[in-house]
């Protein structure tokens, strides 16, 4: 999942990054809450961690905005210095999910992120069988199917049609693509990419008669959009 981190400290906020890493997340970290809610309005995040005492703008305000842009389901993690009853209240009430005292421990980090992403993204978690409509992926032996028949994709097929598929209606970058599929192949040519677009679209027949259509997002990147929805 990609997980966005503000923290004004950036060695705190890398080392965050860097714990998450390590358990299979993509994490970019920001130190302003310019900057974040900036990215915010260019790139996608499935979740976010914020410092609450972050200097630029008080922790209740980011966390509005954020969630203005976030999707409707993006767990918020805030972070404190104070154990103070104050500011957990405050930071519960004002929409987060979960909140962590600093000094930060790193298991506890990884297991409360983890638990927070298992709540908001349940289809995610393990399942062995995915089906949207007439569609059927099935995870484990990277199989899928539609109407009952098995389609011939390729590895990276299946997964950009299987992330487009739990995104459904949501705009994905071609950044947030890029890190999903070709993961730790830094130098992918644009062309690559909508060539593989351009192959999910024909071989699931995404088109309006099967009630999906798969667009472009005009210099941003793909959306997979379900018609009559």
């Amino acid at each position: 999942m990609r997980i966005a981190v503000l923290d004004n400290d950036r060695s705190q906020a890398e080392l965050i990054c860097q714990v998450l890493t390590a358990a299979g997340h993509i994490c970019h970290s920001f130190q302003t809450a310019k900057d974040v809610l900036a990215q915010l309005r260019k790139d996608s995040y499935d979740m976010m961690i914020l410092d609450w005492q972050v200097v630029d703008l008080g922790g209740a305000e980011v966390l509005r905005r954020a969630k203005e842009k976030l999707p409707d389901n993006a767990p918020v993690l805030f972070l404190t210095t104070s154990s103070g009853e104050d500011d957990i209240v405050a930071g519960l009430a004002a929409g987060a999910d979960d909140y962590m005292i600093k000094p930060l421990r790193r298991s506890e980090m990884v297991a409360r992120v983890q638990a927070l992403l298992r709540r908001a993204y349940p289809a995610q978690n393990g399942a062995e069988q995915l089906q949207f409509g007439q569609y059927v992926f099935e995870t484990r032996p990277g199989r899928l199917l539609m109407d009952g028949i098995v389609l011939d994709v390729t590895h990276k097929e299946f997964y950009l049609a299987l992330l487009f598929f739990r995104n459904i209606g949501r705009p994905l970058s071609r950044a947030y693509i890029h890190e999903a599929v070709w993961i730790r192949e830094t130098a992918v040519p644009s062309r690559t990419m909508d060539t593989h677009v351009s192959r999910v679209r024909n071989k699931l027949q995404l088109k309006p008669e099967n009630g999906f259509r798969l667009v472009p997002v005009y210099s941003y990147g793909y959306r997979l959009e379900k018609l009559g929805a």
